[in-house]
């Protein structure tokens, strides 16, 4: 898979993003004996990429799937208290991965595991603003919380940045969410809703970034695509 110059020197270890920029201004890295120019791409498996006259070492291979995580799972790799964890639901896996980010005990939906440490840190960092949608069914007035899930709001302190708050439908005296949001403070679309007078019956996490649960059925995973590993990585 094709990517940037400076997203593989920093995989491979050799600098950071920003420094690799700089090697590749400085006239320091060739692809297949060619001088690299800054926003060229290349393929690690394939291209053979040096930085002062020597090959870059082969990166190793990396895993990145995407579990439907049920309720009543943990979003761990081992629980003190012998609950289920989402490790077992991926142990067939063929390696050891690791969740990015959580869905607490009673959420359930998209949860992403991988062995990548670079993604892991893009994705859940917030100045990356990557959007994470949820579809959260509620009791209670949704006219009325609608307007201040969208304002200003405020948990433990700190500002939260505006979400945004979507109604899907009605059934009854409950309402169905769709809530937009960056950031991932401990149990934030629960504890948003409380602060608006909402009572969550249910919350599944639908988005990441443009990576989308579909048809997924809980406690089934699958690999991401080429397509989706990119979209994840994409500047």
């Amino acid at each position: 898979m094709e990517e940037r110059l400076q997203k593989i020197l920093s995989a491979a270890g050799v600098a950071s993003r920003r420094t690799a920029e700089a090697y590749i201004e400085a006239g320091r890295v060739r692809v297949n004996g060619r001088l690299a120019r800054l926003g060229d791409r290349a393929d690690p498996e394939r291209d053979r990429i040096e930085v002062d006259g020597k090959p870059l070492r082969r990166t190793e291979k990396r895993t990145y799937l995407m579990l439907h995580k049920p309720r009543g799972y943990v979003t761990t790799l081992s629980d003190e208290k012998g609950r289920p964890t989402v490790a077992q639901l991926v142990r067939d896996c063929g390696t050891r991965v690791w969740p990015v980010g959580r869905l607490d005990l009673d959420s359930e939906g998209l949860l992403l595991l991988t062995d990548d440490g670079e993604l892991t840190n893009r994705l859940i960092h917030p100045s990356h603003e990557v959007e994470k949608e949820y579809h959260v069914l509620v009791t209670g007035d949704a006219d009325r919380a609608i307007p201040i899930l969208r304002g200003p709001m405020e948990l433990d302190g700190v500002a939260l940045h505006p979400a945004r708050v979507e109604l899907l439908g009605r059934d009854g005296g409950e309402s169905l969410l769709s809530v937009i949001i960056h950031e991932g403070r401990n149990r934030q679309v629960r504890r948003m809703c409380a602060l608006a007078g909402l009572r969550v019956r249910r919350l599944c996490r639908v988005r990441e970034g443009t990576v989308e649960l579909g048809g997924l059925k809980p406690g089934r995973w699958r690999p991401l695509t080429e397509d989706e590993i990119r979209s994840l990585y994409r500047d």
